[in-house]
């Protein structure tokens, strides 16, 4: 834990940034601050974004106009730890489910109940987690991502923690690191986030009975097969769509396989 202790964010949480430029924010149960952005009417649906990222990832992908040009409201948000929300560094800002939390608070506030979520690579990790805590959610898109986050100990988690914590020990994710260094990410935040991201069994995403589109790149295995989650929820399906991890989400096919199921 002090080796944890010691790793130093290179931007400070709200660098570059005013307060009138993280608006519009919602407070959060904890007092912590989401920003988020709301894109056209109908339907509600929110977009769940992915590890080392933040809802401009969504703004820049085609399925988010795509929702709105199709008649839902979607409702984007940086999660905590990133973006324009605030980013506390203490343990008890990310265990026990804060990040859902945060969501769950943030559609009662705006007054949206029977939403659909879509959730992409962690993002889908945590979509997974509130089909078990939230009956408001309607149906979910899981993209990026197979069955192997309901395993406590995942090693891939497990390998970006102690890649965040302990510099130098998984060479393989030195990539992931420096980008995430060069592009302000919070590291502290970051560590935090597979220390305490949610934990899915399989018995419980067995329990999931609202309709669930699971879409993966064609050339996307970074974490794991996506078969193995289409299986393990059922009623479930898979559609596959061009790209690699980072491209798939980017696509127009992948707009139109979510668009496509979320009219449906």
């Amino acid at each position: 834990m002090k080796l944890f202790l010691i790793v130093i964010s290179v931007f400070s949480s709200l660098a570059g940034y005013t307060q009138a430029s993280r608006e519009p924010l919602f407070t959060s149960f904890d007092g912590t601050k989401i920003h988020y952005d709301i894109l056209g009417e109908g339907k509600p649906v929110v977009l769940l974004h992915g590890f080392i990222s933040n809802s401009e990832s969504w703004k820049r992908a085609p399925v988010r106009q795509a929702l709105a040009n199709a008649g839902f409201k979607v409702v984007t948000l940086d999660l905590r730890g990133n973006g324009l929300s605030d980013k506390p560094h203490a343990a008890d800002a990310y265990r026990d489910n804060g990040e859902l939390k945060d969501v769950m608070a943030l559609m009662k506030h705006l007054g949206l109940a029977n939403y659909d979520v879509v959730g992409y690579s962690r993002g889908a990790i945590l979509t997974a987690k509130l089909l078990t805590m939230d009956k408001q959610v309607r149906r979910a898109v899981m993209g990026g991502i197979s069955v192997d986050f309901s395993d406590p100990n995942w090693i891939r988690r497990k390998n970006f923690f102690e890649a965040l914590t302990k510099p130098g020990s998984h060479p393989e994710l030195q990539p992931a690191i420096d980008y995430a260094q060069k592009s302000g990410a919070d590291m502290i935040v970051l560590a935090r986030l597979q220390e305490f991201q949610p934990v899915t069994s399989r018995a419980e995403l067995a329990q999931i009975k609202i309709p669930v589109l699971v879409v993966n790149g064609d050339q996307d295995k970074d974490n794991g097969d996506p078969q193995t989650l289409v299986d393990a929820i059922p009623g479930s399906r898979l559609v596959l769509v061009p790209g690699d991890h980072g491209g798939a989400m980017r696509t127009e096919e992948f707009a139109k396989a979510v668009v496509g199921f979320l009219k449906n």
